[in-house]
């Protein structure tokens, strides 16, 4: 199943929040709430809900549920990684560094 990106959905989420505000202290602004309808929309697509306080409810708990992703992959190239000792017990040295 694929997953939306969980830096769009805050993104978002933090977006509709803002125009929400927007609305709440201006509700006859017709531009504040297409853009925030248009917000609200764009929520329950990405998270394939028909309503926006679904799509809310969703979107928050994905992203509580969501780890965030290691910036570098485990790679024994890695001067912490554990198989970075040679079988003789001396260290081996990452690709592209010379002793």
């Amino acid at each position: 199943m694929l997953l939306p990106d969980r830096h769009l959905v805050a993104d978002l989420l933090a977006r509709y929040r803002a125009w929400e505000r927007l609305v709440l202290a201006d509700p006859l602004d017709e531009t504040t709430r297409g853009r925030f309808e248009d917000v609200a929309y764009t929520l329950c697509v990405l998270m394939g809900q028909r309503t926006a306080r679904e799509a809310i409810w969703q979107a928050e708990a994905y992203l509580r549920r969501i780890r965030p992703v290691p910036l570098f992959p485990d790679r024994p190239d890695r001067p912490d990684h554990p198989d970075r000792t040679r079988p003789d017990g001396a260290e081996s040295v990452a690709p592209g560094f010379h002793e």
